[in-house]
């Protein structure tokens, strides 16, 4: 999908990506957001009523994670995903992957969250004791009754990830797919295995947050795996290149975390 830096950005498209984790914010009129400029994240919750929350929220998300601000708890962090057929999707500000079959769930505090979609952003959102990786892999959770959970995996350049793996040719196809400025791409993967994002986890950091995109609903149980997986630069740029030079880093910036208490977890 072929965008410059001013490449507007519809609420529609937005609610496509958050469909699967929400449907209570479908709005009829065009609203633009970007991360740089007068409709970047500092101004987000001026762009519309509706984002409000991003200006005015109290638990907002992404965080950096701090020793005095932990408190410690012993919970393993129950999830069960399988092999499912998959969309590959450049909405214009990630990448992202729609789970078209049942890909498995998060069972947290007693209740069932399947997995909906995951995606990509670049650098990393969320910080551990100030330091910021090159990228995190949010794999959104929703529940019967609209509950939203949100496990985010952080990477670190290495070895190339087993799961991006998977997605190399399409990838590579997205980034030749061109497209007017309020279309989505879509490529289909087939069957992914997300079992290579299920393995053992024995230290996480639970909180209390938002969605880090507009309209960046509260109440979202956020998972942060205390283990950095390894990606390399070449998958990276993979996951770059089909947005606008504007969208390749879509990092929302840290949010004040208002006397919120981040859980670790250790098991």
């Amino acid at each position: 999908m072929a965008m410059g830096d001013s490449r507007v950005i519809l609420v529609g498209i937005v609610s496509l990506l958050l469909g699967a984790a929400s449907n209570a914010h479908i709005i009829a009129n065009e609203v633009s957001f970007t991360y740089t400029g007068m409709s970047g994240p500092s101004n987000w919750g001026n762009l519309s009523p509706d984002y409000a929350v991003c200006s005015n929220g109290k638990q907002q998300s992404p965080i950096d994670i701090k020793k005095d601000d932990i408190s410690s708890k012993k919970e393993c962090l129950s999830r069960d995903y399988q092999d499912a057929n998959a969309t590959l999707v450049n909405n214009g500000f990630n990448i992202g992957i729609k789970m078209e079959g049942d890909a498995g769930a998060l069972d947290l505090n007693g209740k069932k969250y399947t997995l909906q979609q995951l995606h990509w952003h670049s650098p990393a959102e969320h910080t551990i004791k100030g330091v910021r990786h090159p990228a995190e892999l949010h794999l959104v959770h929703r529940s019967k009754d609209d509950e939203i959970a949100v496990v985010a995996i952080l990477y670190k350049f290495g070895d190339a990830d087993p799961f991006l793996k998977q997605m190399k040719d399409q990838l590579a196809a997205l980034d030749k797919e061109v497209c007017k400025g309020d279309e989505e791409s879509h490529i289909p993967l087939g069957v992914i295995k997300t079992k290579q994002l299920d393995k053992e986890t024995r230290k996480y950091y639970r909180y209390m947050g938002s969605l880090t995109v507009p309209p960046c609903q509260e109440n979202v149980s956020w998972s942060i795996l205390g283990k950095v997986r390894e990606m390399s630069l070449e998958q990276l740029n993979a996951l770059r290149a089909p947005l606008g030079t504007g969208y390749t880093k879509n990092a929302r910036p840290l949010q004040e975390l208002n006397g919120r208490k981040v859980e670790l977890h250790q098991c």
